[in-house]
């Protein structure tokens, strides 16, 4: 049986949508891939629709490449409601419990921020994409189910306060993979003693892109330079032209800054290309290097091998 082709075209790079809020990541996802007509994307770790910010979407082969933001530190701004507990511990749930917030002074928040500060341990919620027994948990949740779940380690590198203005406080949050701010905000409520809830979330950074130092495309702007691409191509009647929406995407390689370039000989990048460890002068050694070919072209990621050799990890 013959393989369907794929439909679209070979785009590549990465876009830093700014996701609004009141649509899933998946959605914002699909939607920027029917605007560029990609045959290929995916999206490096999922926002609640509630959320708002940094997306990073990987069109084309950047996909390959998507778990390195997956797994990279995130920020967030998030202000959190307290003396309110909701069923999902967001402004999306229902309410589950009240309590006065008449107490908590801002020298004891700050008290309690420093214990969350660092390695802490932190429990998944239900309403959460983490399996048990092969379902989603927030599967589970909407069936009013609720079973045991592991404790995760998480490291919140850094929790500062913004504001505090009862019954709200706004945090800015800089931490791990894996981190679930809801839960966060949920724990420090309970910690006051009066319980609390997302009420907003913005996400401000994925590893190296950060608001205020790097630039984030709303949907309007993607969706307005796919109307002026159809618009020109209706008047000339000629293919069309993406070039100013292509403009819009990062080079792969913006996203692994943090790695050191090495840039290889000809031989080199022919041997890493079968897959073989080789030796490259100057390299570090140790940790994750960028490779580029004689001609500058970026090309992969390695890694340096405990004998010095750099091995390929993965490449385009």
């Amino acid at each position: 049986m013959a393989r369907r082709r794929k439909q679209g075209r070979n785009v590549n790079g990465i876009l830093l949508l700014d996701k609004p809020s009141g649509i899933s990541s998946n959605h914002a996802l699909q939607r920027v891939k029917r605007l560029y007509k990609a045959a290929k994307a995916g999206h490096t770790g999922s926002l609640d629709p509630l959320a708002t910010g940094l997306l990073p979407l990987c069109l084309g082969y950047t996909t390959k490449f998507s778990a390195f933001l997956l797994d990279a530190d995130k920020r967030y701004r998030v202000t959190v409601r307290l003396g309110v507990r909701t069923s999902t511990a967001d402004a999306e749930g229902e309410v589950v419990e009240t309590a006065p917030t008449d107490g908590v002074t801002e020298a004891a928040l700050r008290d309690i921020l420093a214990d969350f500060t660092g390695s802490i341990e932190q429990l998944p919620p239900m309403y959460s994409a983490v399996k048990h027994q092969g379902e989603r948990l927030y599967k589970l949740a909407r069936e009013g189910k609720e079973v045991e779940r592991t404790p995760r380690t998480i490291q919140i590198h850094a929790l500062d306060l913004l504001r505090f203005d009862l019954p709200d406080v706004e945090l800015d949050v800089h931490c791990s993979k894996g981190t679930y701010v809801r839960t966060l905000a949920e724990d420090i409520g309970a910690r006051l003693g009066c319980g609390g809830h997302v009420a907003a979330l913005r996400r401000t950074g994925v590893g190296p892109y950060v608001e205020g130092q790097t630039t984030f495309v709303t949907m309007e702007q993607v969706e307005a330079a796919a109307e002026a691409v159809a618009a020109a191509e209706a008047e000339s009647g000629q293919a069309p032209d993406f070039r100013a929406m292509d403009a819009m995407l990062l080079p792969l390689d913006s996203a692994l800054d943090h790695c050191p370039a090495l840039k290889l000989s000809a031989d080199a990048a022919f041997y890493l290309g079968q897959g073989q460890p080789v030796l490259v002068p100057q390299s570090p050694t140790e940790g994750m290097v960028r490779l580029y070919d004689p001609s500058g072209h970026f090309v992969g990621v390695g890694v340096i091998l405990d004998d010095g050799r750099v091995q390929p990890k993965r490449l385009l």
